[in-house]
């Protein structure tokens, strides 16, 4: 196997933040985000009537400010869920990306380090 072929997976991992996604500091975030969508997908499900699909589709458009309008809520206390769920997903992109910069830095680093010696 050729130097370039071992290294093959680990750059793919890299390239789709797989390796961001598994590592043990950015776990909470993660599983923050999971029970976020999870309880969103539920809520939604029993409130306004939506399929599973629906509504975790709905919650994730929500939670990235992508909002397509497709699906809204007709309900006050989903409407108020919603505005919760905005806000929300302001944080939570916000503190996915800071962890993935502060991440890619920390390896920047590292390989920096690595050709001095």
């Amino acid at each position: 196997m050729s130097h370039t072929e071992h290294h093959r997976p680990k750059f793919l991992r890299r390239f789709l933040f797989l390796d961001v996604l598994f590592d043990p500091r950015t776990r909470v975030i993660f599983y923050y985000a999971a029970i976020i969508i999870a309880l969103g997908a539920m809520l939604f499900h029993w409130l306004e009537g939506w399929s599973w699909l629906d509504s975790v589709y709905f919650v994730v458009i929500t939670l990235t400010t992508i909002g397509y309008g497709d699906l809204s809520p007709t309900r006050p206390i989903t409407k108020l869920i919603t505005i919760f769920y905005s806000l929300n997903g302001v944080v939570m992109l916000a503190l996915v990306f800071d962890v993935v910069r502060t991440l890619r830095g920390w390896d920047v680093n590292k390989l920096a380090r690595r050709e001095e010696t």
